[in-house]
C-alpha cells in the first residue's frame, strides 16, 4: 500500500481538537479560511504521495556521499526539493514581505509532518531552511532580511543550523568556535562543527549557515555567544551568488539511517559571517531556531509513525498465516493490539503537535501571555513523545512484519532507522524532560495548572454523553495535578529532574486521552470513538506506574557508587 496523506485526520483535529477557528478568527490568520486549509492539505498530500512518498526507498539505499569535496545527493532528491520550494511548502508560515505565504504555523506542521511520513531524509532540508527563515525574522537586520529570506522561502538557498563541536555536545556554552571582526561591519568565523544536517546539497544555489561562535572579548559559557550567518558563496553586488567562502564539507557521516540526508562535518576557516542579533545574545536567536526546530522534529516523529503504520497495515492485510475469519493476520489478537496501538498513539501524538502549533499562532497573532506560556508548556511534550512515539510506532511495525521485518528488502526497518535520532538531534528527550520540570514549572505550575483545568472542565462536559470515556480521563488528570504539585515542591532540582521523563510521559498520555476524548464527541458512533475507547481503557492507565517514578525522587538512582556499577 503505497503512503497516503492523512488529510481526514487533520480536518477532524483542526475542525473539533485543537481549535483551528480561534486561530482563522485572529486578524493575523483572518486568511485561513476551512476552504483554504483543506486545498492546501490537499495538494500538499498530491505532492507527498506523488513525488516525495518515491524518493523514501532510493535515498535509503544510495545515500548522499562526498566526492572530491563535492555533495553528490541522492538520485531524485533535486526534483523532490524543487517540487517542495514550488509549492511553496518552505515558507508556508513565512512573512509575506519577503515571500513567505503568512500561513499558521499549525498547518504548515501538518505540511511537514506528511513530508516526513513520505522521506524523512528530504524533508530535514525544507525544515532546516524554516527555522533559520523564522530566526532571521527575530533577529537580523532589515539589510539581511533583505537579501536572504526571499531566497531560503523560494527554495533557491537553503540553511542550516551550526551548533553542535566535538568536544561541546549538548554542552553548547563549551564551543571553541571564534569570530573576529573584520572592522567593515563583517566577521571572520573560524572552528569546526560536527553533526549539520543538511549541510551542503547540489540543488540549490546557496548554502546559509547559522554558526555559533565566541568573540574576543565573549565570556565563557553560552553568555559570550555571538550568532552568524556564513554563506557557502558569498552574495555580490546584485545579491547573487559571488565567490565561494572560506568553508567546506569535511566529511559525510556513515549513520543508522538518515542516509539520505547528509549529516556534515563542517570546517570554517576564517569564513566571512554577518552577526545575527546582539553581541553574545547568540543562544537567544539560536533557540529561536531551536525551537522552532523542536515543533517541527516533534512532526517528524509522528510523520514517521505514520509511515511505519501504513506499512505494517499493508503487510498484516496481504500476510497469510494461520486460521483467521479474513485469512491473513490482521484478525490475530497480537496484530490488532499492535496496529490500534500504532494507530491511537499517532494520533494523540499528531493533536499534541497540532496543539502546540496552534497555541503558538494564537501567541503570534495576540500577543497573549498565556498562550506563550502553553506553546512554551508543550514544546518539550511535543518533541519527546512525537519522537518517541515515531520510534516506538517503528519498531512494533518491524514487528508486524515477524522474521520479514528484519529483511532491509521489505522497508520496514527503514522507519525505524531513519526515525531513531530524533530522539536525540535538537535537545535529547532527556533535556526536554529536565526543561518541563524546571524551566517550564519557574512559574509554579501555573501554566501546567491552566491546562488541567480545561482538560478536566471537559472532562466534566463530556460526562454527560461519554461517561465511561469521560470518567477516567479526568481521574488521570487530577492525579497528574497532584504530581505536578509534588514537582513545583521540590527544591532540589535533582529529584524533578530524576523522574522527569515519567512525568513528560504521563502528562502526554492525559493530552493525548483528552484529544481522543474530544475526537470520539466528533464522530460518537464512528471509528473515532472506537479509537479513543482503545487508547483511553488500554493506554492511558500506564500514566499510574509513570507518576509513581516521577515522584519516586533520586535517591534509588544513585544507590549505586560508581564502583559499585563497575562491579
Amino acid at each position: 500500500m503505497p503512503y497516503r496523506a492523512p488529510i481526514s485526520d487533520y480536518e477532524l483535529l483542526f475542525r473539533h481538537v485543537v481549535g483551528f477557528d480561534q486561530i482563522a478568527s485572529t486578524e493575523k490568520f483572518s486568511e485561513a479560511s476551512e476552504d483554504v486549509v483543506s486545498a492546501i492539505l490537499t495538494e500538499a498530500g498530491k505532492m507527498c504521495e506523488e513525488v516525495m512518498a518515491p524518493l523514501q526507498r532510493p535515498g535509503d539505499l544510495e545515500p548522499a556521499r562526498l566526492e572530491n569535496g563535492v555533495l553528490r545527493t541522492s538520485s531524485g532528491y533535486a526534483d523532490g526539493w524543487k517540487a517542495i520550494a514550488e509549492g511553496g511548502w518552505i515558507g508556508m508560515s513565512g512573512d509575506p514581505e519577503h515571500g513567505g505565504m503568512g500561513l499558521p504555523m499549525a498547518l504548515t506542521s501538518a505540511v511537514n509532518e506528511m513530508m516526513s511520513a513520505a522521506c524523512l531524509s528530504l524533508q530535514l532540508a525544507p525544515l532546516m531552511s524554516q527555522g533559520q527563515i523564522e530566526a532571521l525574522e527575530h533577529h537580523a537586520s532589515d539589510e539581511l532580511k533583505t537579501l536572504y529570506l526571499p531566497k531560503l522561502m523560494s527554495g533557491e538557498w537553503s540553511g542550516t543550523m551550526n551548533l553542535t563541536e566535538a568536544q561541546a555536545g549538548s554542552d553548547v556554552g563549551a564551543l571553541s568556535s571564534k569570530a573576529e571582526p573584520n572592522g567593515d561591519g563583517t566577521y571572520s568565523v573560524s572552528g569546526q562543527k560536527i553533526f549539520i544536517s543538511w549541510g551542503d546539497n547540489d540543488f540549490t544555489e546557496n548554502v546559509c549557515h547559522l554558526v555559533l561562535a565566541r568573540l574576543p572579548d565573549g565570556v565563557p559559557g553560552t553568555k559570550g555567544i555571538s550568532l552568524f550567518l556564513v554563506p557557502k558563496y558569498l552574495p555580490d553586488e546584485d545579491g547573487n551568488p559571488g565567490v565561494a567562502n572560506d568553508l567546506k564539507v569535511v566529511s559525510v557521516e556513515h549513520k543508522m539511517g538518515l542516509h539520505g540526508s547528509p549529516t556534515c562535518v563542517m570546517q570554517y576557516d576564517g569564513a566571512k559571517g554577518w552577526i545575527v542579533g546582539k553581541e553574545h545574545g547568540g543562544m537567544a536567536a539560536m533557540f529561536t531556531m531551536m525551537n522552532n526546530a523542536r515543533l517541527g522534529v516533534g512532526g517528524q516523529g509522528v510523520g514517521a509513525a505514520e509511515g511505519a503504520y501504513q506499512h505494517a497495515l499493508a503487510y498484516a492485510l496481504e500476510r497469510k498465516q494461520g486460521k483467521t475469519p479474513s485469512g491473513t493476520i490482521i484478525d490475530h489478537a497480537d496484530v490488532r493490539r499492535m496496529l490500534m496501538s500504532m494507530r491511537a498513539d499517532t494520533f494523540a501524538a499528531r493533536a499534541i503537535m497540532l496543539a502546540n502549533a496552534a497555541a503558538i499562532d494564537m501567541a503570534n497573532a495576540t500577543g497573549d501571555a498565556e498562550w506563550g506560556a502553553r506553546a512554551a508548556l508543550l514544546t518539550p511534550i511535543c518533541k519527546a513523545f512525537g519522537t518517541e512515539t515515531g520510534i516506538r510506532v517503528s519498531e512494533t511495525g518491524v514487528q508486524v512484519h515477524g522474521g520479514m521485518g528484519f529483511i532491509e528488502e521489505t522497508g520496514a526497518s527503514q522507519y525505524y532507522r531513519d526515525v531513531r535520532v530524533t530522539a536525540i538531534y535538537e535537545g535529547t528527550n532527556g533535556i526536554q524532560a529536565m526543561d518541563l520540570v524546571a524551566r517550564k514549572m519557574m512559574d509554579g505550575g501555573e501554566a501546567a495548572s491552566r491546562l488541567l483545568d480545561e482538560i478536566e472542565d471537559h472532562a466534566e462536559q463530556a460526562r454527560a454523553t461519554l461517561p465511561d470515556l469521560a470518567g477516567p480521563v479526568w481521574e488521570a488528570t487530577e492525579s497528574l495535578r497532584e504530581t505536578t504539585e509534588w514537582i513545583v515542591a521540590q527544591s532540589n532540582m535533582n529529584a524533578r529532574f530524576a523522574g522527569a521523563v515519567p512525568y513528560l510521559h504521563a502528562f502526554a498520555r492525559v493530552l493525548g486521552a483528552h484529544y481522543h476524548l474530544k475526537a470520539a464527541q466528533a464522530e460518537p458512533s464512528g471509528p473515532r470513538f472506537k479509537l479513543a475507547r482503545y487508547y483511553i481503557n488500554a493506554l492511558l492507565p500506564e500514566y499510574v506506574g509513570l507518576l509513581a517514578q516521577a515522584q519516586n525522587g533520586a535517591d534509588d538512582l544513585y544507590a549505586l557508587s560508581v564502583e559499585e556499577f563497575v562491579a
